[in-house]
């Protein structure tokens, strides 16, 4: 039996929502080992003009506690 934990992760970029999302993955796996999923839970952009400028992301990532 595995034991599992979530944290959640808020991450951003200035190309997608995809990018955003893997940036959240890259920065929680410099803390957190074990990584099994990553679960997207929001997204959102920061405009300004009529230009966006900031893709946001929420994510949920599942890991595996050793």
């Amino acid at each position: 039996m595995a034991v599992l934990k979530v944290i959640e992760v808020l991450a951003n970029s200035s190309e997608s929502w995809e990018d955003a999302t893997r940036n959240a993955v890259k920065e929680a796996s410099k803390s957190v080992k074990n990584i099994r999923s990553v679960y997207l839970r929001e997204q959102s952009c920061v405009v300004d003009g009529n230009n966006i400028t900031q893709f946001r992301v929420n994510v949920k990532i599942t890991f595996e506690v050793k």
